[in-house]
């Protein structure tokens, strides 16, 4: 049998952090390698720190990543980074379709599609975020928005390469509230279909974002179909993060969920 996937942790810093913030990245890599874990570790900090926390963590089990980038390579694009300058300045991977971005930058599904195959030929990871506003799930338009999201920001250059999808339901980020276990695991059923049905491999991670916390990342994580986390608040201090990450193998999964 085919060895199962490991969880992907990662952490949104979102505009959060300056210089002495990379001292509890540094407290997050040193644990790690202290005690290690069966998870896949990532920061994606703002893209003042990408290059000083790449140098800080090189060699450590924590992964760095940015938040977005542009879909040209280049040219008169004031203010933007391309995804060649975050692999330059150290990035793996990039968030990409983040519903802060879909909401406050307009970003529509074809916006990150360019974006996602910008950063595929830059040769980094995407992680691509989709979910629902509270309105459309009480409309019981969840799903079909979810997967309508899915199909529109997956362009055909994605098939074969490694990448993640992040469900992050709107109303929940930030606001201390999350889906009952059974919707998480609706919806990450719908995405894993989507995902099916484009030929994805069927190892790629479906994480869970939104009010992610110690308190319930245990659940969350135990969750069928759920492949790992996107944290936000909680990942700015290692001592918040760290029991998430370990949360990741803290009890076998459910049977039969």
């Amino acid at each position: 049998m085919p060895a199962t996937p490991r969880k992907f942790i990662v952490g949104n810093w979102k505009m959060n952090g300056l210089a002495d913030s990379l001292d509890e990245a540094r407290r997050l890599a040193d644990a790690l390698e202290a005690e290690p874990t069966q998870a896949r570790v990532a920061l994606c900090p703002p893209a003042t720190l990408i290059e000083r926390m790449a140098r800080r963590l090189a060699g450590s089990p924590v992964e760095v990543g940015a938040q977005d980038c542009h879909a040209e390579p280049g040219g008169a694009f004031t203010g933007d980074v391309c995804a060649a300058m975050l692999r330059d300045a150290g990035a793996s991977l990039v968030i990409l379709g983040h519903s802060e971005r879909r909401d406050r930058h307009g970003e529509t599904d074809a916006d990150v599609a360019a974006k996602v195959r910008a950063v595929v030929q830059a040769g980094l990871e995407p992680i691509i975020c989709v979910g629902e506003t509270l309105d459309q799930r009480k409309a019981g338009q969840a799903e079909t928005l979810v997967r309508t999201q899915v199909e529109g920001s997956l362009p055909l250059e994605l098939k074969d390469q490694a990448f993640s999808i992040a469900y992050e339901p709107v109303w929940a980020i930030g606001s201390g509230l999350t889906p009952t276990i059974e919707e998480i695991e609706a919806i990450h059923a719908e995405v894993r279909a989507a995902l099916t049905r484009f030929g994805a491999d069927p190892a790629t991670p479906i994480l869970y974002g939104g009010s992610v916390k110690p308190a319930n990342a245990v659940e969350i994580l135990r969750a069928t179909e759920v492949g790992g986390a996107l944290v936000g608040g909680a990942s700015l201090k290692s001592a918040d993060f760290l029991p998430i990450v370990r949360a990741a193998y803290a009890s076998p999964p459910i049977s039969g969920r």
